[in-house]
């Protein structure tokens, strides 16, 4: 490895969070000991992006010891919740497929949106299993910008005024449903605090002190959970005592795939990887590079593998503890040589919604290569957050109950301990056995969608990772086609004409947020979507 990136390389949306985590880099932790870090002070500075009551997955591979593992943490539904609970509530379902819409919203906002966290756990046992710091250090910075406070950034700014969209509710309410959350994020009129203005949290301090001394256990078992248990006692919530001590991160083998002369490691299902998989799958049968990089042909067949792949995961990809999930099928290569033939003669994939517009991007990302190589791509979220936040604990819960499908004997339905699918792929991309790319982005639905195309920039265009991440993206999970404004309009023009629905953006950037690290035997080039607030250090 060049001495260029003597250091390693981090890249995260959050300049706080990366400069956290390459501090640790640079005092001699490996890449988990960054990750954690980098973790916890975005949970810190992008409270309703991730927290430590939130969900994720992480990708760790150490070429030293040849350990390659994901640690998923994908939040379950509590001991509670029964398949049946909101079936007479059902409104309809957002048109990307990311959650219903339900009578009262009570999945997408208040206590009984909330699953069991997860992130925290996930954190405490990635450091067990590869953490070289001690623990308390690994917190120390975080801890500092919720008692200093930090200011909000553009980005931040953009996520809070988001106004409602796909019937889900608008960030600005989630941000005022609670006192304490309402105290710590919105200014005296109510409104969500703007560029510039200060978010002090002394009682997230507190918290992450009480974790940084007595570990994850005051969460889960400890104090914390006494007061945790507490609110949702008083306040209807789902979330138990038993839920909180019971809960544990799952170590799972990578998704491995081949694509053209490189190896795509992901993660499992309910996770992402298998969508990422398969589409990749299905575009190695094109010459990508010469339909031309988004022009309507390349759109054209990009966004039917993402159709098809989309279909796949509706009727087929949830919880494999609660579901026969059909990989096999679906990482076929005949299988993929038949969808690629159906886009080859014009074919058209349908995407049903139960009933049928931006995106939901309540997540965020780490990418870290170390000095010796050991590479951490961690996908983490509150999926969408439910706006509730415990007094005196000063952090937000996560609002994944509003992602299940409320219909029994349903792929995605609620069931006691299942946890839903997700579209976060955390990813490492090999070529000649060494690792290649390190990715991964928030983006909810988008997630694999905007990874997929950031990838085929590097393996089919040779972009480095900032060429990679910063072109203009698409998406496909409906049948529609959701287009970035920098897409030109001669290009949809033509998809327009051919039938496709077009869903022009009005911004510049979006269809997730993707970050990543290439690695070339020149050294490392890093990229951070220039649609977030983040960067890359090195």
């Amino acid at each position: 490895m060049s001495d260029r990136n003597e250091n390693g390389m981090i890249s995260a949306p959050q300049p706080e969070a990366a400069e956290a985590g390459f501090e640790i880099l640079r005092a001699g932790g490996n890449a988990v000991d960054a990750a954690i870090a980098t973790a916890f002070v975005q949970g810190v500075v992008d409270p309703l992006m991730c927290g430590i009551a939130g969900f994720g997955s992480m990708a760790i591979y150490d070429p030293n010891t040849g350990k390659h593992e994901y640690i998923d943490f994908h939040a379950p539904a509590p001991g509670a919740a029964t398949d049946d609970m909101w079936a007479d509530l059902v409104e309809g379902e957002a048109r990307d497929g990311y959650g219903f819409v339900l009578k009262g919203r009570v999945n997408d906002i208040g206590y009984q949106s909330i699953c069991v966290p997860a992130s925290l756990r996930a954190y405490a046992t990635a450091h067990e299993r590869h953490g070289s710091m001690p623990w308390a250090d690994l917190l120390a910075r975080a801890i500092k910008w919720a008692r200093d406070g930090w200011a909000v950034r553009p980005h931040v700014n953009y996520f809070w005024s988001d106004p409602a969209a796909m019937g889900r509710v608008a960030t600005a309410d989630r941000i005022a449903f609670t006192p304490a959350s309402k105290a710590l994020y919105c200014r005296e009129d109510g409104t969500p605090k703007r560029v510039g203005d200060r978010v002090e949290n002394p009682d997230l301090a507190a918290t992450l002190s009480i974790i940084a001394e007595q570990g994850a256990d005051a969460f889960y078992t400890g104090e914390i959970a006494q007061k945790i248990v507490a609110d949702m006692q008083a306040n209807g919530g789902l979330l138990s005592a038993e839920d909180l001590a019971g809960y544990q991160a799952r170590i799972e083998e990578p998704v491995i795939s081949k694509y053209r002369d490189f190896t795509i490691t992901t993660n499992q299902p309910p996770g992402g990887g298998l969508m990422l998989s398969q589409m990749l799958n299905i575009l190695e049968h094109f010459d990508l590079a010469a339909l031309g990089h988004n022009s309507a042909e390349y759109v054209r067949v990009v966004a039917e593998a993402m159709k098809y792949a989309t279909v796949d995961k509706d009727q087929g990809i949830g919880d494999p503890e609660f579901i026969d999930v059909p990989a096999e099928r679906i990482l076929s290569r005949e299988y993929a040589a038949e969808l690629a033939e159906r886009i080859k003669r014009g074919e058209k994939a349908d995407v049903p919604r139960f009933d049928p517009a931006a995106q939901c991007k309540d997540t965020t990302q780490i990418s870290i290569v170390d000095s010796d190589g050991v590479c951490v791509s961690m996908t983490h979220s509150l999926g969408m957050p439910s706006g509730v936040v415990t007094d005196g604990l000063g952090f937000m819960y996560n609002g994944c109950m509003g992602v299940f499908d409320p219909r029994p004997n349903q792929p995605g339905s609620i069931a006691p301990g299942k946890a839903r699918f997700s579209s976060i792929v955390p990813s490492i991309i090999f070529r000649n056995d060494k690792p290649y790319i390190v990715i991964g982005a928030p983006g909810a639905t988008q997630i694999a969608m905007g990874v997929l195309q950031a990838i085929l920039n590097v393996t089919d265009f040779d972009c480095t990772m900032q060429e990679a991440v910063s072109l203009p993206r698409f998406s496909s999970t409906s049948n529609a086609i959701d287009v970035m404004n920098r897409i030109p309009y001669f290009v949809t023009d033509a998809l327009a004409e051919q039938g496709y629905e077009i869903i022009r953006s009005p911004r510049s950037y979006g269809i997730a947020w993707v970050h990543g690290i290439r690695i070339t035997d020149d050294g490392m080039d890093g990229g951070a979507d220039p649609g977030s607030d983040g960067m890359v250090l090195s």
